[in-house]
């Protein structure tokens, strides 16, 4: 859909603000659509079956995302600042311009910086289901 920029925001906190910019209900997914589908209101992960694409600026000093997962493979990319995803035995600092793949760890998400760290993150519905992980309309904040 062509139109002006998005302007879903969801605040946890004023540490943390996440855009919603499209989501998908299913794979493969139709681009024959009438519908704005980052105006949508989900929680952390996506639809079954389906993808979520958000960006998220975490404030220096953010302390909101505990520790979480989803049933999801995720592709992070890191637009500005530095982040680090603490996981349950080490941390992975990631910069402008760095990109993972995260395939459904347990981790938690803190700057430790001075400025802004602006994160893309694309959640792609995986399987299996795993008792604990954040589902549904859960936020992992």
């Amino acid at each position: 859909m062509d139109g002006r920029p998005a302007t879903n925001h969801k605040s946890a906190s004023e540490q943390a603000r996440s855009t919603l910019i499209w989501t998908t209900d299913q794979t493969s997914a139709s681009f024959l659509v009438n519908e704005d589908a980052g105006t949508r209101i989900l929680g952390t992960p996506p639809p079954a079956g389906g993808t979520r694409f958000a960006v998220i600026e975490f404030q220096p000093g953010n302390t909101v995302h505990g520790v979480h997962r989803t049933d999801t493979i995720d592709y992070v990319i890191c637009i500005a600042g530095e982040i680090d995803m603490d996981l349950d035995d080490s941390t992975v600092t990631m910069r402008a311009g760095d990109v993972m793949v995260q395939l459904g760890t347990n981790h938690a998400w803190a700057n430790r910086g001075k400025v802004p760290a602006r994160v893309a993150f694309v959640l792609i519905d995986g399987t299996p289901k795993r008792a604990g992980s954040v589902t549904g309309a859960q936020n992992a904040r």
